[in-house]
C-alpha cells in the first residue's frame, strides 16, 4: 500500500513541476509545438531501452492496439492538447479548480459502469481537497472565487477533465503487457496524434520554435511528466484501483504552487498551508473509507 501511496505522490509532483515547466516555456516554444517535443523525445528515450519488450508483446499489441492507441489519444495527447487550448481563454485558476473536479468524474463513471459505490469518507475526502485546490486558486480570498467568469476555455477544460477521468477509469481494461511496451505505444499514438496540431499551429503563424530554454523545457516534460509520471500512475492504478488513485491528482495544484516558490521565487502564504493540510487531510479521509 506505500508504493501506491509513493509512486502516486511522486505523479503529483511531476505533474505539479509540469506546471512550473509550462510558465518556464513561455516564449520559448509554443504550446502544440511542446506536446510534439515532449512526446517525440518520450519515443524515442522508451525506443532506446524498450525495444525487446515491444517485440515479445507484439502479438498482444496487435490484438489490444485500437484500445492502447486511444489511451495515448485521449489521455496523453488529447488532455494536454485540451488543456494547452484552455489557457488561451481562461485563467488558471479556473483551470486549477475545474480540474479538481476530476475525481468527481472518475467517481461517477465507476459507478455508471461498474456499480463501484463510493462511502461517505470518499466523498467527504474529496470535498476536502476541492477546498484546499479553490483555496490555492483563489489564493485564500471567497470574493475572488465568487468572482470567477466561465468562457469557452473552460468548456474545453471540462473536456480535457472528461477525457482523462476516462482514460483512468479506462485503464482496467488495459491488456497484460510489460510496462515498457505499453507506454511506448501510448507514446507513439500520443505524438501522432499531436502532429496535426503542431502543424496548425505552423500554418497559423503562431509556432514559436524552441531555443535552449525551450529544449531544456521539452526535455523535463518528456522524462518526468510524460514517462515517470504516467508509468506510476498507470501502476498507482493497478494497486488501490482508480477511485482513491485519482484523489491524488488534486496534491498537482498543490505541489505546482509549492515548486513555484521554490523555482520562480513566488511567495508561500499562510493559505498555500492551509490549502495544503485540507488536500492531504481529504486524502486521508478518503483512504480512511477506502473499499
Amino acid at each position: 500500500m506505500f508504493r501506491a501511496y509513493l509512486f502516486l505522490t511522486i505523479t503529483a509532483m511531476s505533474w505539479g513541476a509540469n506546471a512550473v515547466a509550462g510558465k518556464l516555456a513561455v516564449g520559448h516554444i509554443s504550446p502544440m509545438i511542446l506536446t510534439s517535443f515532449r512526446w517525440g523525445m518520450a519515443l524515442i528515450i522508451l525506443a532506446m531501452f524498450a525495444l525487446p519488450e515491444v517485440r515479445r508483446d507484439a502479438k498482444i499489441i496487435r490484438a489490444h492496439w485500437p484500445l492502447l492507441a486511444g489511451y495515448g489519444m485521449f489521455g496523453f495527447a488529447g488532455f494536454n492538447i485540451t488543456l494547452y487550448s484552455a489557457l488561451q481563454y481562461t485563467s488558471a485558476i479556473n483551470v486549477a479548480i475545474e480540474q479538481a473536479g476530476m475525481p468527481m468524474i472518475i467517481f461517477l463513471a465507476n459507478f455508471l459502469l461498474f456499480r463501484i459505490r463510493v462511502t461517505g469518507w470518499q466523498i467527504l475526502g474529496f470535498l476536502l481537497t476541492l477546498a484546499g485546490v479553490a483555496t490555492t486558486a483563489s489564493s485564500g480570498s471567497l470574493e475572488r472565487l465568487i468572482g470567477l467568469e466561465l468562457n469557452r476555455g473552460d468548456a474545453l477544460m471540462l473536456l480535457a477533465v472528461l477525457l482523462y477521468g476516462g482514460y483512468t477509469v479506462s485503464l482496467r481494461y488495459k491488456p497484460v503487457m510489460h510496462w515498457k511496451s505499453m507506454i511506448t505505444v501510448m507514446a507513439a499514438a500520443a505524438f501522432i496524434t499531436s502532429l496535426p496540431f503542431a502543424a496548425w499551429e505552423v500554418a497559423s503563424e503562431t509556432a514559436i520554435w524552441p531555443d535552449t530554454r525551450g529544449l531544456t523545457v521539452a526535455a523535463f516534460t518528456a522524462i518526468f511528466p510524460s514517462l515517470v509520471a504516467q508509468v506510476l500512475f498507470i501502476r498507482g492504478n493497478e494497486i488501490i484501483g482508480s477511485n482513491r488513485a485519482g484523489i491524488f491528482i488534486n496534491l498537482v495544484p498543490i505541489f505546482g504552487t509549492m515548486l513555484s516558490v521554490l523555482i520562480l521565487g513566488e511567495m508561500l502564504h499562510l493559505y498555500h498551508v492551509v490549502a495544503l493540510g485540507l488536500v492531504l487531510g481529504g486524502i486521508w479521509l478518503s483512504e480512511r473509507g477506502k473499499r
